[in-house]
């Protein structure tokens, strides 16, 4: 089975680079009101994780969660996290690096 996200060499790139300067890392993605559904990157253990979040896998050795209620319309996909031009989310550490995350994603029939 494909795992449910990936990333790209770019974005690859950027996790190492801010791991070496942040720490661990993870990775959010909520559908929230004020980042839309980009996906947020922050020191590991920063975001509590509960219930109504679901592990989807790890990109750079960070693990990647999304909101259980965005999850159901993302579940038959796969995501892609790159990286674009741009500013991000305020919250999410890549900001600073005139970068954002950005996610991307393919139907994938062999999920849930």
């Amino acid at each position: 089975m494909e795992p449910k996200v990936i990333a790209t060499d770019s974005a690859l790139q950027l996790i190492e680079k801010l791991k070496r300067k942040y720490g661990p890392l993870m990775f959010h993605q909520s559908g929230g009101c004020c980042d839309g559904s980009s996906p947020m990157c922050y020191p590991a253990g920063e975001l509590l994780i509960g219930d109504h979040d679901v592990f989807l896998g790890e990109i750079g050795g960070c693990p990647f969660y999304m909101a259980k209620a965005q999850y159901e319309y993302w579940k038959h996909t796969q995501l892609i996290i790159d990286v674009v031009p741009g500013r991000g989310g305020m919250f999410s550490l890549e900001g600073a690096e005139g970068v954002r995350f950005l996610t991307r994603s393919k139907v994938c029939d062999t999920f849930e």
